[in-house]
């Protein structure tokens, strides 16, 4: 039974992550299938192949962060873990179906809160910890806006004068920012569910201590490469063409730009939300040539949904909690 158990979570715990990757592959190829750099398949693509090499390549701190430093070990329980995963599935499935690039993070992180304050009160939550994630999580999309409109001024200054030509540079250069991108991506998001499944492993003895084994990190990268490489087309029209028309320059700035932010945070250990930095790296890029360029009502929508993320995930998952505790199947053997 333990067994059969264990195995549920797990898989439970990659589906999310699919389905992180299925949203987000969005973020990474949206702009560059916009601009006509690369066709849909081949960026969908190489944009999975990058995130199954990605949390190979940059170590384990975001993990670390999830999954230990949020929520108190006693409280660390698999009913508590479960539910916030459900939580966060069932958010990511709604926003995609509204074709809404919302946040898997936010969702993550919600939930993990919503689940832990029902079983084990407020006081079970590290402030220290959970500071760091928000403060990540929200500091990092206005990074993402100043660094793609300061990095979009200076490449516009830079080429001024340029012929049309210029497009073919920006076209071929985005391989290589879409695969830096790709990179980032997989080590931030790929991290957070390494994270969750090695809370549950401890939670049900498999481990004595907080130490994500390679076979999980093997696990989560396969499973949002695969998830990155089937796309979720609904959110890659919404970043790829109704905030405004993207141009090659726009693409590659953004993608620079993103990147940056991304891996930096990662390295840190900041667990950040991949798809607001995509997306206000995009708005950035584009409101440095002029405002008026970006259709601001589209963003007020996707505005809404991400504020809305957190609360929602958070009562969702105090919700689910209070189900699976009531279904009494016994976690830890």
């Amino acid at each position: 039974m333990q067994d059969v158990l264990l195995y549920a979570f797990v898989a439970t715990a990659l589906a999310f992550d699919f389905l992180n990757g299925f949203n987000d592959s969005a973020n990474v190829v949206a702009t560059m299938i916009s601009s006509r750099a690369m066709a849909p398949r081949r960026a969908l693509l190489l944009s999975g192949a990058a995130h199954l090499v990605g949390p190979f390549l940059f170590g384990v701190a975001v993990a670390t962060t999830i999954g230990h430093e949020v929520v108190a070990g006693y409280a660390t329980t698999v009913p508590m873990v479960l539910a916030a995963l459900l939580s966060a599935i069932v958010w990511n499935i709604f926003t995609w179906a509204l074709g809404i690039p919302s946040s898997s993070s936010h969702a993550l992180i919600g939930g993990l809160i919503g689940a832990a304050a029902a079983g084990y009160g407020f006081h079970a939550i590290l402030l220290p910890g959970l500071t760091k994630v928000l403060l990540t999580l929200f500091v990092s999309p206005v990074m993402g806006f100043l660094a793609g409109h300061l990095l979009m001024k200076v490449v516009l200054f830079l080429a001024r004068g340029a012929s049309p030509g210029i497009n073919q540079f920006f076209k071929r250069i985005q391989t290589l920012t879409a695969l830096a991108l790709s990179l980032s991506h997989g080590t931030n998001d790929a991290q957070k569910t390494m994270g969750i499944i090695t809370m549950g492993l401890v939670a049900m003895g498999v481990l004595r201590q907080f130490v994500v084994p390679t076979w999980v990190i093997a696990a989560c990268a396969g499973a949002m490469a695969l998830g990155t490489a089937l796309g979720g087309w609904r959110i890659i029209r919404t970043l790829g063409g109704k905030f405004y028309k993207i141009r090659p320059v726009h693409s590659f700035v953004s993608q620079v730009a993103s990147t940056t932010v991304i891996l930096g945070s990662a390295l840190l250990g900041g667990p950040v939300s991949t798809t607001h930095v995509v997306s206000t790296s995009i708005l950035g890029a584009g409101s440095a040539e002029r405002l008026s360029k970006v259709r601001w009502g589209v963003v007020r929508h996707i505005v809404v949904a991400w504020l809305l993320t957190i609360p929602a995930t958070g009562l969702l998952g105090g919700l689910l909690y209070w189900v699976i505790e009531r279904i009494g199947v016994p976690w830890v053997g």
